[in-house]
């Protein structure tokens, strides 16, 4: 199975689009995060309604220069952990390059090495031409299109707020020399408790296309905190065979004080 996409799927689904382009979150300036943050997150495994550590993925925010324009360096880095690399040995490495102005991505590298299957993609963007140079060969993409890493950032600058339980957000991400075309639905606020403490949440379900991991439809509910950071606190979705949990697990370099947070386990 790619495991990691349990962990970064997951990230990346709850922020994908419906429809194409929609300018209202072209240009987004980022207000939630800074240069240094990192964040933990663990996967928990379970086949028989007992939860297991699987895994982790550490992302962390870099500030550096592509083609002599200041972007944020983000880097998502996965790992299954001793115990199942006995079984499937997962070492992967996605990084995004995006401006700092507008949060879209210039650069997408994805390097992965899971069970011994290893795939090297390298993804240049052209946000004016709306094109996309791939490994592969070059596609046409839609208006501020995103990738698997960057969508993430760019969706913690979303104002919930404004939206109503039942609301529908748009995205399009570009993946594996394809445009996904998904929706997440808001589901309100509510209080959630996770491995690491209790907190204050906006809770979301995406549509999800049916695959290999993941089953159709909106069985998968995430939740965010539910302050200035928006960190993503939590992911549960059944997948083809079992469930998954993965949680954050610890976080450095926020750019606000975790407020959102009402205890700690």
């Amino acid at each position: 199975m790619k495991f990691f996409r349990l962990l970064i799927l997951p990230l990346s689904m709850i922020l994908l689009s419906f429809s194409g382009a929609n300018q209202e979150f072209c240009g987004i300036r980022n207000t939630t995060f800074k240069a240094e943050e990192k964040v933990l997150m663990k996967v928990f495994y379970s086949a028989m309604g007992v939860y297991i550590g699987a895994g982790e993925a550490e992302f962390s925010v870099k500030l550096t220069r592509f083609n002599n324009k200041p972007v944020y360096h983000f880097v998502g880095e996965g790992k299954t952990y001793p115990f199942f690399d006995k079984f499937f040995r997962v070492r992967d490495r996605y990084e995004s390059f995006v401006d700092t102005a507008t949060l879209l991505p210039y650069k997408f590298i994805r390097n992965v090495d899971e069970g011994g299957h290893k795939i090297y993609n390298n993804v240049t963007f052209n946000q004016t031409t709306n094109t996309a140079i791939s490994t592969t060969g070059v596609y046409q993409i839609t208006d501020c299109i995103q990738d698997v890493v960057s969508s993430v950032y760019y969706a913690r600058n979303i104002d919930f707020n404004k939206y109503k339980p039942g609301d529908k957000i748009p995205f399009d991400m570009f993946l594996d020399d394809e445009i996904y075309h998904l929706y997440i639905r808001y589901m309100g606020k509510e209080k959630i408790k996770t491995r690491y403490g209790k907190f204050h949440a906006f809770k979301f379900k995406p549509l999800l296309l049916k695959g290999n991991i993941f089953e159709g439809g909106e069985k998968m509910t995430a939740w965010i905190s539910d302050d200035d950071n928006r960190l993503l606190l939590r992911v549960d979705s059944p997948i083809s065979v079992g469930s998954v949990k993965i949680d954050m697990m610890g976080y450095s370099g926020l750019r606000y004080p975790l407020k959102s947070l009402i205890s700690i386990r």
